[in-house]
């Protein structure tokens, strides 16, 4: 059965307090493929973008370090915001993290550019897939750009203790069509010394 979002969060707190980066799957010293994406929409440094499911991610670094002026962090994990604002140190204070969970996430706000690397597969049923994205056609500006990495259809059925959902390219673009048209498409093989799987990264603009 799915989880609901107390124990969502729980689990992920549990996760960030017992496992360093080198422990779990999703570690990436230098998120290339999604820099790339990011730099390939020719955004300005001050285009407002948000990492949805960032986590402790090393995403925010590299932002920081080319110039981005206006990052925000999403998750459901305090303690997982907490050790990247302890990682950044003083520089830190140019991020708003937000611990909250995506299908419950509100805000007034709109981006030029939602990421998500993290979070979209964890989605399991269709209620928590829709509010997920009303949330990012609500958030994201029209012209605004959408990147989502998700696990493939040749990858695996669960991480770090919790089903996923699984997509085709097909499959995740009909997910995102309704509001969203496709830009490009990459199936990447992610390589960690503990996996090694097949993910796809969607960019989508919204219309």
């Amino acid at each position: 059965m799915p989880m609901d979002h107390t124990t969502r969060k729980d689990h992920w707190n549990k996760i960030y307090a017992t496992k360093q980066p080198g422990e779990v799957s999703w570690t990436q010293e230098n998120p290339k493929t999604s820099l790339e994406f990011i730099h390939n929409l020719t955004l300005s440094k001050s285009a407002s973008i948000i990492d949805v499911g960032g986590g402790d991610s090393r995403l925010v670094d590299k932002l920081l370090a080319e110039g981005f002026e206006d990052i925000t962090v999403l998750d459901i994990s305090e303690k997982a915001l907490l050790r990247a604002q302890a990682r950044l140190g003083k520089m830190a204070k140019r991020v708003q993290w937000i611990v909250s969970d995506v299908t419950e996430f509100t805000t007034e706000r709109t981006f030029d550019l939602w990421h998500d690397r993290a979070a979209f597969h964890f989605l399991t049923t269709d209620d928590q897939i829709d509010k997920y994205l009303v949330r990012a056609r609500k958030n994201v500006k029209e012209g605004g750009f959408m990147v989502i990495g998700t696990f493939s259809d040749s990858g695996p059925k669960e991480c770090s203790g919790l089903a996923v959902k699984q997509y085709s390219e097909k499959l995740l673009e009909a997910q995102l069509g309704e509001g969203f048209r496709r830009i490009n498409c990459l199936r990447e093989t992610h390589e960690t010394p503990l996996r090694r799987y097949s993910i796809f990264f969607f960019v989508v603009t919204n219309e």
